[in-house]
């Protein structure tokens, strides 16, 4: 594989980091080169979260520039809205959990909630292809990014890494009943 970019993004508390080293590690798994790279921000007071990850030869930054990652996973509307916008490119692909954790903005009614639609209609006029998961009731909605993860592995949304290899990501960062849960959930979707 040449390259395959990754942008994932969500609010600080979400997973993200844990969804990104899953990524991260399943690729060597697989043999494959990768890169990546982590901004938290004001993560612990719901902040902004982004990682991205950079697969395949020409990985040679874990920088993606602006409006060339393959693939956008976002943890929540607002974040999928806005990662599509400035990270997506034309035909690409957007995977995002169907929940909202509401920005300043928006709580401040500075700006309005971010619906479906929006985004739905944003993907089409692009050319992206769209992937909207949504797991029901949760054991725990901390686990929304394993959901994710379960959708991008079904659809083989990355090149080259196979479900075997995000399990044995996953074997290498859990362990105990973390790990037991994680895995039961990814495995049922």
């Amino acid at each position: 594989m040449e390259s395959f970019d990754v942008f994932l993004t969500g609010v600080g508390g979400q997973g993200i980091g844990l969804i990104s080293e899953v990524v991260l590690r399943a690729a060597d798994h697989a043999g494959l080169p990768v890169k990546g790279v982590d901004t938290h921000g004001l993560a612990q007071r719901g902040g902004i979260v982004i990682s991205r990850v950079r697969i395949g030869k020409k990985a040679r930054t874990p920088l993606i520039p602006k409006g060339e990652a393959d693939l956008v996973v976002a943890l929540e509307r607002h974040e999928a809205l806005r990662g599509m916008n400035d990270a997506l490119k034309n035909n690409g692909t957007l995977v995002y959990y169907n929940t909202v954790q509401q920005p300043l903005e928006t709580r401040l009614n500075q700006a309005s909630e971010v619906d479906e639609l929006l985004v739905s209609e944003t993907c089409a006029a692009r050319g992206i292809k769209e992937f909207k998961v949504s797991a029901g009731e949760l054991a725990d909605a901390r686990m929304q990014n394993i959901a994710v993860l379960a959708t991008i592995s079904k659809n083989n949304l990355i090149p080259g890494i196979k479900t075997e290899h995000y399990k044995q990501a996953m074997n290498d960062l859990l362990q105990g009943s973390v790990l037991e849960k994680n895995l039961q959930l990814f495995e049922s979707l």
